[in-house]
């Protein structure tokens, strides 16, 4: 109690000298109030902007205690079942180990440490003007577009005409994940990479994990599933964050991204598919005989049995899905557009299926956690991209991303002065290939670890993604790096 007390008093004397001269101070300092660095080494500026801030890096150190704990969230989890299977009632340390095993929970907790310690040393209206500041339109948009591409007629509609492929080479499992994982993160580049992840995993779980996929098969295609829509938004300059966040600073249009990106991302998918799919075709194939009679015969197939669909209700939600594409910087107008959506449901309902709205909501708190704590790693990142090369920035653009989201990267990038295009490239190259990595890599992996974990018991193991996403990443670091 009188750590607690002195604390409390700490941070009242914190808030008062802070606003004793009547100004307001402002967390974090913008990159621009960082002076007097030139001629400095990078180890000098991140002293220097310490020495100003020093909640610059405690906020980082908060950051890596979140990073670390999503690495051990699957052995929590673990603990839970253990606890769970201990006690025959009901076990409050069961719960609460759950409740810190779930990925999606990870960064949203971190927030409550990272607010208090800002509050203790600014006040609270300093903490409070921070979160109002930090943009959560993507967090908010990845939720909407998640729930519109995850309802019936659209999951319908893109398993009909993945089926059409699947159906060219017999409606197997085989023919089912190539089909899914060459068209589906391509879509990415039309609707997004979040409704590419959402229908892509929900076709995976139905026609590939359903079936009893292997430890070494589900994560295989876990990896390489996160990768392919990593770098499946490339063919335009709209539907990718990483690459729509800087589109405009750096001038590139669609034509720019398919001459530069968007043909290396096919070719770079192309390959990893086809390496994959000759590691697993035996497994892929003895998954065959588990497909029972009914589902084998309907290569157009549908995800739930039901009334077939009338194209006017199909077309809505697909124009919907568009409009959504069309307001993403825009709240009011997209959230409008789920209501919409919601409303167009109750009074179609015998060709719908429930909204589920827990998996997008989850994946939104996650995002929202991840893009509080991101928009406090500025200070150091910003200086340690402006010293790089070309190749060292490719490589450091995408060991950060493995620890941060891909746009944070890319964005951080655009920040700083005097970059030629060929290290503009470098940097959204190098961001975009390891989107993969990790569940915090790219907006969209959330997504996808939200409806494939059910076929984790033990939840998503960190190490083991990144071993299935590393081939594959490779494979595009190559296209993008040796290809004209």
């Amino acid at each position: 109690m009188k750590r607690l007390a002195f604390f409390a008093a700490a941070g009242i004397l914190f808030a008062s000298a802070a606003s004793a001269d009547g100004s307001t101070p402002v967390f974090p300092p913008a990159l621009e109030s960082y002076t007097g660095e030139e001629g400095l080494s990078l180890f000098h500026v991140l002293a220097s902007r310490v020495r100003k801030e020093p909640l610059n890096l405690v906020a980082t150190l908060i950051f890596a205690f979140a990073i670390l704990h999503t690495f051990l969230a699957p052995r929590i989890t673990r603990l839970a079942h253990e606890l769970k299977s201990r006690d025959t009632e009901h076990s409050f340390k069961a719960e609460a180990a759950h409740f810190f095993g779930e990925v999606e929970a990870v960064f949203g907790i971190w927030v409550v440490p990272l607010l208090a310690v800002v509050t203790l040393a600014r006040g609270w209206h300093v903490a409070q003007s921070f979160v109002e500041h930090v943009n959560f339109t993507e967090p908010a948009f990845v939720v909407v577009i998640m729930a519109i591409a995850s309802t019936r007629p659209v999951m319908s509609f893109a398993e009909k005409t993945m089926g059409i492929v699947a159906g060219v080479f017999g409606g197997t499992p085989l023919a089912w994940w190539i089909s899914i994982l060459t068209l589906g993160p391509l879509l990415g580049s039309l609707i997004t990479e979040p409704a590419a992840m959402t229908i892509c995993a929900l076709l995976l779980a139905h026609h590939i994990y359903s079936l009893g996929a292997s430890r070494l098969l589900a994560y295989g295609t876990l990896g390489l599933l996160f990768v392919d829509v990593s770098v499946g938004g490339t063919l335009t300059h709209f539907a990718a964050p990483p690459v729509l966040i800087v589109a405009e600073k750096f001038a590139w249009g669609t034509e720019y991204m398919l001459r530069n990106f968007g043909w290396k991302a096919v070719l770079g998918i192309v390959a990893s598919n086809a390496l994959y799919a000759v590691v697993f075709r035996s497994e892929l194939r003895r998954l065959a005989e588990k497909v029972p009679e009914k589902v084998q015969a309907r290569t157009g197939g549908e995800l739930e049995e039901g009334l077939g669909i009338p194209v006017p209700v199909t077309f809505v939600h697909l124009a919907l899905l568009g409009w959504t594409v069309l307001t993403a910087h825009t709240p009011v107008l997209f959230i409008g557009g789920l209501l919409f959506v919601i409303a167009f449901m109750q009074a179609t309902a015998p060709y719908q299926s429930e909204l589920r709205l827990g998996p997008p909501v989850l994946v939104g708190f996650f995002l929202g956690g991840l893009v509080i704590h991101g928009s406090l790693q500025q200070w150091w990142i910003e200086p340690l991209l402006s010293r790089l090369a070309a190749l060292p920035l490719f490589a450091g653009a995408m060991v950060l991303t493995a620890f941060n989201d891909n746009a944070a990267i890319t964005y951080l990038a655009s920040l700083v002065p005097g970059l030629t295009e060929e290290l503009k490239y470098a940097v959204v190259s190098g961001a975009m290939v390891a989107g993969g990595l990790t569940v915090i890599a790219n907006a969209p992996n959330p997504a996808g670890q939200a409806i494939l974990g059910r076929f984790f018991p033990a939840g998503v193991a960190p190490a083991y993604l990144a071993l299935g996403a590393a081939v594959p990443t490779l494979i595009l670091a190559a296209c993008f790096l040796f290809l004209p």
